[in-house]
C-alpha cells in the first residue's frame, strides 16, 4: 500500500508538471518581426541554382559550393572555405552563373570562373572603387558595370569607359523609367557577346528633389531627380555600343521623348533588338524591331491599345534554337497569358489561356516543345508550376502540393528545383523531373513555429458590390473565447502590383498578426478590387479614382467583423504601409467615424507628388483627371479626423518622398486638428534590419494604448 501511495503521488507530480512543459510561447517582437528571415527561418537550401548547359545542381552547405548531378545525386565539392580564406571573405559570396563562367563580388574585387572538368580556373578582376550594376557575360566572360553615371568594359583588365556624359543628369547602363515596367537593369550583353546594348537617360529636364543626410553636421543635402505626376519626365534611348571598332549606335526610337521603352530583347542572331515602346498616357504599345548596325526602326510588328492602360512587365522570349518565333506576354484577353508570334509580326497562336494569370517563364524543353511556367491556375491564392506544349497548348501541372510554389529550370528543361510552403507545410525544397519520373526531396524542413501558442486562422471569402469575391483572413485571438468582446486590427494594402493574401506558411501570412493575436487582438487582412493577380477587370476597377472602389471593398471587410458577435466595434484600428499607408488615412479621413486609431506608414497624401510612371498608368495625369486627384487629396480631407491617428516616415524616403506627410502635418496645424507622428532617421521607404522591431513596437505600442480596455 505504501508502494501505490507512493508511486501515485509520483504521479500525481508528473501530471502537475505536464501543463509547464507543454506550455507554448508566444512571440517577442523581435520573433514576430523579422523572425522568419532570421532565428525562426525554416530550414532551406542556400543559393540553390542549375549549372547552365548541365544537369548539375549547385548548393552551398557546410561553407562549401557543393554540386550534385541529377538525377544519380553524385555530390561532390566545388569550392570549399579553404578558398576564401585567401581574400578574407568572412562569409560564403552569392555565386552568380553567367553560362558556364561562375562569379562573385568581394570588395573592390570581382572572381570571374570558367568551369572546365569539374574545376573552376579563376580570375581576379579589379573593380575601381564605387564600381556598381556589375554584369558579367555568358558567353565571353567580359565584365561591363557603371560607375558615377557612365558606363564600363574590363577589357584586358582595363576599364575602358563606353559613355562620356560630364553632366551627373545623364545616367547611363542603370534601370530607367524608376524601376517600373519590370525594368531592373540597364546593361544587355548580346547573345554572343560581341555587344552592348544599355540605356542612357537624360534627366536635364526633371526638377531636383532634396533628400537630406541627418547624419552629418551640418546636414548635407542630396539631390535625386524625382518625376512627379503631370510634370516633366525623363528621356531614355538604346544605345548599342561595340567593343571591336569602339562605336556605339543610338537606335531612332523616335518622338516624343518622354515616351517608355521596355521589354529590350536581343534577336539571337544579334542584327536587332525588340523594343516595347509603350506611350506616356500607357495606353498604346508598339512592338518595334530596330537593327543594330544602323539603328534604324525595322518596323513594327504589331500594337496594343487599352482604354485604361496597357502594362507590359516582360521582354518577349525566342523559341529556343528559334531565330523568327517568340513568345509574347498579354492582358489582351484579360488575363496575364502567353501568345506565340513570329517575327513577321503574325500571331501564330495563344498559348495560354483561361480566367487566370501566368506569373513568370522559367525556361524551356526544346526536345518537348515545352515551356515552363508558374501560374495562378489552380487558385489566385496559390502559385504552381506548369509544362505547356507552345504547338498544341496542352498544360501538365508538375508539382503535387497546394501552395505557393518558386521554381527555376535546368538549362535543357528537364528539370527543376521547386522551393514551397503552404498552410501546414514550413518549407521544402525539392527536385523534379518535368516527365514526372523523378522527384527527390531535399529538405522536408520542420515546424520552426511548433513551439508556439499560434492562434486560429480562417480564410475568408466576401463579395464586392457587384459580386466579385474577395480572399481575406482572420486571425482569432489565442486562447479565443466567442462570448467575449476583442479589439480589432485591420492591415491592407490593397493596392495595384501587390497581393498579401495566400495560401502560405506562416498561414496567417504575417507573424506580427500572431503576435496581436497572442495580446487579445482579432486581426483581418483582405485584397481588394485594384491588387493584383485577379485579372484586368478586378485590377483596373480603381482606374482614375484610387482610394473609392479599395475602400468600398475594405469596408465590405469591416461590416463583415461588425457581424462577428465577439467583435468590440468600438475598438477597431487599421495600419498599412506605403499604398497601405494612402488607404489608412484615406480609411481616417473619409470614413472617420469607423476606426478608433490607426497607423499609416510612408502614405501617399497626394497623388500629384508621387513618380509619373506608376501615378499616370492609375490615374492619368493631373491635368486630364482634375477631379480623380482631387477625390483622392487628402490634404482636402484633414478636418475631417475624428480617431487617433499616427503617421511615420523614413526621412530619406526617395519613393514616396517625405513632403506628402509634412504637407499633412502642416495641414493638421493649419485646421487644428491633433494628429501623431514619428520619423526613422536615416531610412528610405522601409524600415528594415533591426529598426524595424523598433517600428513595430511602437505600431503595437499604439494599438494597445487606444484599443485596450
Amino acid at each position: 500500500m505504501k508502494l501505490n501511495k507512493y508511486v501515485l503521488l509520483a504521479a500525481a507530480g508528473v501530471l502537475a508538471l505536464q501543463p509547464a512543459i507543454a506550455q507554448k510561447k508566444n512571440f517577442t517582437i523581435a520573433e514576430a518581426t523579422n523572425g522568419m528571415t532570421t532565428t525562426l527561418a525554416p530550414k532551406a537550401i542556400k543559393q540553390g541554382s542549375w549549372q547552365p548547359g548541365t544537369n548539375n545542381f549547385f548548393q552551398v552547405a557546410n561553407n562549401a559550393w557543393v554540386r550534385t548531378a541529377y538525377p544519380s545525386m553524385k555530390t561532390d565539392t566545388v569550392l570549399s572555405a579553404d578558398f576564401l580564406k585567401t581574400d578574407s571573405m568572412k562569409a560564403f559570396p552569392t555565386m552568380n552563373w553567367a553560362g558556364n563562367n561562375v562569379y562573385f563580388q568581394n570588395g573592390d574585387h570581382l572572381f570571374v570562373g570558367k568551369m572546365s572538368d569539374g574545376k573552376i580556373n579563376w580570375n581576379k578582376k579589379a573593380l575601381p572603387e564605387n564600381a556598381e550594376n556589375v554584369f558579367v557575360d555568358k558567353t565571353t566572360g567580359a565584365v561591363a558595370f557603371t560607375k558615377d553615371n557612365n558606363l564600363y568594359l574590363l577589357s584586358n583588365d582595363q576599364p575602358v569607359q563606353i559613355s562620356h556624359d560630364a553632366d551627373p543628369a545623364i545616367v547611363n547602363g542603370k534601370s530607367v523609367h524608376r524601376d517600373e515596367f519590370g525594368i531592373d537593369h540597364g546593361i544587355f550583353f548580346s547573345p554572343k557577346g560581341t555587344l552592348l546594348a544599355y540605356y542612357r537617360m537624360d534627366q536635364r529636364n526633371v526638377k531636383d528633389y532634396p533628400v537630406i543626410d541627418w547624419s552629418e553636421v551640418p546636414a548635407k543635402n542630396n539631390n535625386i531627380k524625382y518625376p512627379m505626376a503631370g510634370g516633366p519626365s525623363h528621356e531614355v534611348t538604346l544605345n548599342v555600343f561595340n567593343p571591336a571598332t569602339n562605336n556605339t549606335v543610338t537606335l531612332k526610337t523616335g518622338e516624343p521623348k518622354d515616351q517608355y521603352l521596355t521589354g529590350v530583347t536581343w534577336s539571337p542572331d544579334e542584327k536587332y533588338i525588340f523594343i516595347s515602346v509603350l506611350n506616356r498616357d500607357q495606353n498604346h504599345l508598339w512592338l518595334n524591331q530596330y537593327d543594330v548596325a544602323t539603328g534604324e526602326k525595322v518596323k513594327t510588328l504589331f500594337e496594343e491599345t487599352d482604354s485604361k492602360y496597357v502594362h507590359p512587365e516582360h521582354g518577349i522570349s525566342f523559341l529556343p534554337g528559334s531565330n523568327d518565333q517568340f513568345i509574347f506576354w498579354s492582358n489582351k484577353d484579360g488575363f496575364k497569358h502567353l501568345y506565340l508570334y513570329n517575327t513577321d509580326g503574325k500571331l501564330v497562336r495563344q498559348i495560354t489561356k483561361g480566367s487566370w494569370e501566368v506569373n513568370e517563364i522559367v525556361g524551356f524543353n526544346k526536345d518537348k516543345s515545352l515551356v515552363l511556367i508558374t501560374a495562378a491556375k489552380e487558385s489566385p491564392l496559390e502559385k504552381h508550376s506548369y509544362a505547356v506544349n507552345w504547338k498544341s497548348g496542352n498544360m501538365t501541372r508538375l508539382d503535387k502540393e497546394a501552395g505557393m510554389h518558386t521554381v527555376s529550370a535546368s538549362e535543357d528543361g528537364k528539370y527543376i528545383f521547386d522551393v514551397f510552403n503552404g498552410a501546414g507545410i514550413p518549407k521544402k525544397s525539392m527536385l523534379r523531373s518535368v516527365d514526372g519520373k523523378k522527384e527527390t526531396v531535399l529538405i522536408d524542413a520542420p515546424n520552426t513555429l511548433a513551439d508556439f501558442d499560434r492562434p486560429e486562422i480562417k480564410n475568408i471569402t466576401l463579395k464586392a458590390d457587384d459580386g466579385t469575391p474577395l480572399y481575406g483572413k482572420l486571425i482569432l485571438p489565442t486562447h479565443f473565447d466567442s462570448t467575449k468582446k476583442y479589439p480589432v486590427i485591420v492591415y491592407l494594402y490593397n493596392g495595384p502590383n501587390v497581393q498579401i493574401v495566400h495560401n502560405q506558411f506562416p498561414e496567417s501570412g504575417n507573424l506580427w498578426y500572431e503576435y496581436m493575436a497572442q495580446k487579445g487582438y482579432v486581426v483581418f487582412t483582405m485584397d481588394g478590387r485594384g491588387s493584383s493577380n485577379r485579372g484586368m477587370a478586378f485590377e483596373q476597377a480603381t482606374f482614375r479614382k484610387l482610394g473609392t472602389v479599395e475602400l468600398n471593398d475594405q469596408l465590405k471587410g469591416v461590416d463583415y467583423l461588425k457581424s462577428l458577435k465577439y467583435v468590440d466595434a468600438a475598438r477597431m484600428g487599421i495600419h498599412g504601409w506605403s499604398f497601405g499607408g494612402f488607404m489608412t488615412t484615406s480609411m481616417m479621413l473619409r470614413n472617420p467615424d469607423v476606426f478608433k486609431c490607426a497607423v499609416a506608414g510612408g502614405p501617399v497624401i497626394d497623388w500629384k507628388m508621387y513618380e509619373v510612371m506608376y501615378t499616370e498608368r492609375y490615374m492619368d495625369t493631373p491635368q486630364d483627371n482634375a477631379q480623380g486627384y482631387e477625390d483622392a487629396n487628402l490634404l482636402s480631407k484633414v478636418k475631417n479626423l475624428k480617431g487617433k491617428l499616427m503617421l511615420i516616415h523614413g526621412t530619406n524616403d526617395d519613393v514616396v518622398v517625405w513632403q506628402n506627410s509634412i504637407k499633412f502635418l502642416k495641414k493638421c496645424v493649419d485646421e487644428n486638428v491633433q494628429v501623431d507622428y514619428f520619423v526613422y532617421p536615416g531610412h528610405p521607404h522601409n524600415v528594415r534590419g533591426k529598426d524595424r522591431v523598433h517600428l513595430m513596437q511602437k505600431i503595437s505600442d499604439y494599438f494597445d494604448l487606444y484599443l485596450k480596455p
